[in-house]
């Protein structure tokens, strides 16, 4: 682990950013609870149906096996590949002990991700020392509240720091000062960095910017022009001089989904009806739990060629699984040709607190009577498991267990996977 604290750094840095970056999250907790898959090539699927992999362990990736790989295409490179069905409930409470403890260290934190958070140490200097020891001892708090090992980027800015965390996997601390930042980022391509994509990339390589060295050569203005005030940041994200702050609020949700991939080749239309009832399902109990509902909802069908689907609209909000499979049923029967679908989603796209005021002309008996029923609903499957009170056609649901989406956080909302 390279760390050491640089002798000429001043005491104080102006702006001190870290980012914690797991390693291997998912497949690190399967070796720390299964000794037995410790120093062994293990591949994390989404149960024991699922083709793809969601991650990997470093004795995988020595092998050439990555992330988004097919399992059959794994096992050629290591036939004593190791395969673990996703624990999502458990990475996810793991992680919220890993996030726990990094806020013993600096209340300004931003969850990123499960497997990432950002840290602003500005004014934790005075009181724990330099960021490079601060870096230290964030890896020990992680280390201590789970039992795993993390890579830590430090700089003075988001982007930078994210950077430097990638340079040393597993188990890194790469410190990169901000005095240091333009001359570290120049070499490096511009899609190295976070929030540059390939459409991005492209644009900007259009422009004589491929590396990050080259962006002082482009006017600041082209990229407002194009991008706004994106733009702008990515003129000065590509100098080590990203001014994105730390962003510790966590927004009211603008959408409420579920999704589901399906395995390769779905074509049968009573698998597909499984699937967007069980996603119906669950957009419906999660609205509930948190006392919203929505009007308007998004059903999508990925076929090979790309999303088909619509965005219907309720005649009132609503949060119940029968109203959305009946948006769902629509869909299918208009949109899907008998394809093979590789992905399903049903997603509440203008969630909002539950109206209990009920209108005029309302039918106040049947509606409390279905509140009564969701409520009973919602308490057996809160106590005794999810959907152990279901419509009768989820009774042949797959098994494969729920993922935990990218925005999760670890209290509220978020958190459900």
């Amino acid at each position: 682990m390279h760390a050491p604290d640089a002798p000429h750094c001043p005491v104080y840095w102006p702006r001190a950013i870290i980012l914690v970056d797991m390693d291997a999250f998912f497949a690190s907790v399967e070796q720390r609870d299964f000794p037995e898959l410790r120093g062994r090539a293990v591949v994390v699927t989404n149960g024991e149906a699922g083709s793809t992999i969601i991650t990997c362990s470093y004795e995988a990736r020595a092998l050439g096996i990555k992330t988004g790989m097919r399992l059959k295409e794994a096992r050629l490179l290591c036939p004593d590949l190791i395969r673990q069905p996703t624990r999502p409930e458990v990475y996810a409470e793991v992680s919220t002990q890993i996030m726990r403890a990094l806020a013993n260290l600096t209340p300004t934190m931003e969850v990123f991700s499960v497997d990432e958070a950002f840290l602003d140490v500005t004014q934790c200097q005075r009181l724990f020392g330099t960021p490079a020891r601060m870096a230290r001892l964030a890896k020990k708090l992680v280390f201590d509240a789970s039992g795993l090992h993390c890579s830590v980027g430090v700089s003075g800015d988001r982007t930078t720091a994210k950077y430097a965390a990638k340079l040393q996997k597993p188990d890194g601390l790469t410190v990169i000062p901000p005095w240091e930042a333009t001359a570290r980022l120049a070499p490096e391509p511009t899609t190295a960095l976070c929030g540059i994509a390939g459409g991005i990339g492209r644009f900007l390589a259009q422009h004589g910017v491929v590396r990050c060295g080259d962006m002082h050569k482009l006017p600041i203005s082209v990229l407002a022009r194009r991008f706004g005030n994106p733009g702008r940041r990515i003129w000065l994200m590509c100098q080590g001089r990203d001014p994105e702050p730390i962003h510790t609020d966590i927004p009211g949700p603008k959408s409420v989904g579920h999704g589901k991939v399906l395995p390769p080749g779905t074509r049968a239309r009573d698998a597909l009806l499984i699937y967007l009832h069980h996603m119906s399902e669950k957009v419906a109990a999660r609205l509930r739990k948190h006392d919203l509902e929505a009007q308007r909802y998004f059903i999508g069908l990925k076929l090979e060629l790309g999303w088909v689907g619509a965005k219907l609209q309720l005649a009132t909000p609503e949060a119940d699984g029968n109203e959305l499979f009946a948006l769902c049923r629509f869909v299918l029967e208009s949109e899907w040709h008998g394809e093979a679908v590789g992905q399903v989603q049903v997603t509440a796209l203008d969630p909002r607190p539950a109206q209990r005021q009920l209108g005029l002309f309302d039918d106040n008996h049947a509606r409390h009577e279905r509140d009564a029923a969701h409520h009973a609903v919602d308490s057996v499957n809160a106590r005794f498991g999810k959907l152990t009170l279901a419509p009768a056609r989820l009774l042949g649901r797959d098994d494969q267990p729920d993922v935990i989406a990218p925005a999760w956080k670890p209290d509220g909302l978020r958190r459900t996977v």
